[in-house]
């Protein structure tokens, strides 16, 4: 009985909560139809002719398979260590996007940094994992999220956050851009 409430503490200080406070939404360019549909109130789910809209090359890379399995949640609510429907986090979104297609990842955004090869931002891919540091003064990574479009010099990411649950953002945005810590290539 002991242990669980230090279980508690670490699940907490490695959550990917993170509270966006300010961006107008002409900054923000969201390229998942379920991701408006989310913002403005309507959860319907994205069939999945409209979630392979989005990977546009003729040949599909486990990368495109798994960015496929990671929009399959976007609407999805988000809940602290939740790895469903239901609700889920961001480092749950990645283990089960990730782990569906045989590619196994830490289950917390902490050490999933630990994994992989870094790579630097102008050479990013569709697949590599971002990661953040979104508390103010923190130290540690405490959210993730995956490329999913490099199109025009933006790079979009696929995530869970507690205010829009599982959304597409980009890079771009200043509150992504200046949490933003590192990227790593796990394929």
């Amino acid at each position: 009985m002991r242990i669980l409430p230090y279980f508690l503490i670490i699940c907490f200080l490695a959550s990917c909560g993170v509270k966006k406070t300010s961006t107008s939404d002409k900054e923000r360019k969201i390229s998942v139809a379920a991701a408006n549909n989310a913002r403005t109130g309507n959860v319907a789910q994205p069939t999945r002719t409209e979630e392979r809209r989005v990977i546009t090359s003729s040949t599909h890379t486990k990368a495109d398979e798994i960015i496929n399995t990671a929009l399959s949640f976007s609407g999805t609510r988000y809940k602290f260590g939740g790895t469903t429907k239901k609700g889920m986090d961001c480092s749950g979104l990645l283990y089960i996007s990730f782990g569906e297609h045989d590619v196994q990842l830490p289950r917390t955004s902490i050490h999933m940094a630990e994994e992989g090869h870094r790579v630097t931002v102008k050479n990013v891919e569709k697949g590599d994992l971002l990661f953040f540091k979104t508390s103010r003064g923190s130290k540690r990574i405490n959210h993730v999220g995956m490329v999913v479009g490099t199109d025009n010099n933006e790079i979009t990411f696929i995530h869970a956050s507690t205010s829009r649950g599982v959304t597409v953002s980009s890079l771009r945005d200043g509150f992504w851009n200046q949490a933003f810590v590192k990227a790593t290539r796990i394929l």
